[in-house]
């Protein structure tokens, strides 16, 4: 069989003047107030803001968190921000590409009206390590793209894997006309949360990876094609029935709970030498 591209929702291509010059400002005070208000941020949260630009959101911020950190890689518009915030001790602005600026080692949250290319890599970079300081985010991302990481087929290990440990929602369209300059496509408030009960417990974070890689490697084949190297015909129709899922349902079919009753079925009944291991 074929395999067909099962890759994290495609972002589209922006020319490289727009990458150097910035991104679709938000200047909706209402829009940022509602998007503290789902984030729920308190007086004793540390809240990041990536790609500030000059404050629209993290000044709001400021009156509602313990602690604020502005990252914007723009040398102009990071010392614009300063002398804006240069009196609020509780703001740090940091002029950096948010790739390799130092997050918080405490709990922290994300509020932020990011770039649109740098989706992908921004989500990687709070989501790919959920043992570490991360707890909730609202982002705004491409209508599109909130589509992709929400949708009801999960076609990626490595977002199923997100969705392991987070719940991911779309919350809200936001039409374009209420950027400055509009993009060329809607917006959408992404909220992201810490599950406080993951299906899978974090410890078993690696192994269950090797289990979604293996699974989805096809996304399209029936949960008993793409399973077989795993478990064996009678295990397979106990698994089938736990899960509640016919066997020729294709694998992307499944949620994340019904892969945690593959995962701990797996462990509990699965001789460990049929288990799959990590692609390199």
């Amino acid at each position: 069989m074929k395999q067909r591209n099962h890759r994290l929702p495609k972002e589209r291509k922006v020319p490289e003047r727009d990458k150097l010059h910035g991104q679709h400002f938000l200047r909706d005070r209402e829009l940022i107030l509602e998007m503290i208000g789902i984030a729920g941020i308190r007086t004793t949260d540390t809240v990041v803001d990536i790609g500030a630009g000059a404050g629209a959101i993290t000044l709001l911020l400021a009156k509602k968190a313990g602690k604020v950190l502005a990252v914007e890689n723009d040398p102009v518009l990071a010392a614009a921000l300063r002398r804006r915030t240069g009196e609020l001790r509780h703001i740090t602005v940091v002029e950096k590409d948010f790739a390799i600026t130092r997050l918080p080692q405490e709990p922290f949250c994300v509020v932020a009206n990011i770039p649109f290319y740098m989706t992908t890599a921004i989500l990687t970079r709070l989501l790919d390590s959920p043992a570490e300081a991360f707890q909730r985010a609202v982002l705004i991302v491409a209508h599109g793209a909130a589509k992709g990481f929400t949708a009801r087929r999960i076609r990626s290990a490595r977002l199923l894997a997100w969705r392991m440990w987070f719940d991911i929602k779309l919350a809200k369209v936001v039409p374009r006309h209420r950027f400055s300059p509009p993009p060329s496509v809607d917006a959408a408030l992404l909220h992201i949360r810490r599950k406080s009960s993951p299906p899978v417990p974090l410890q078993h974070r690696a192994r269950f990876i090797a289990l979604a890689e293996y699974g989805l490697r096809y996304p399209d084949l029936p949960i008993h094609e793409a399973l077989k190297g795993i478990f064996t015909p009678p295990q397979l129709k106990q698994l089938l029935r736990a899960v509640g899922a016919n066997r020729n349902d294709p694998i992307c079919r499944l949620n994340e709970r019904q892969w945690g009753i593959v995962f701990h079925t797996m462990l509990a009944h699965v001789e460990r030498h049929r288990w799959p291991a990590r692609r390199k």
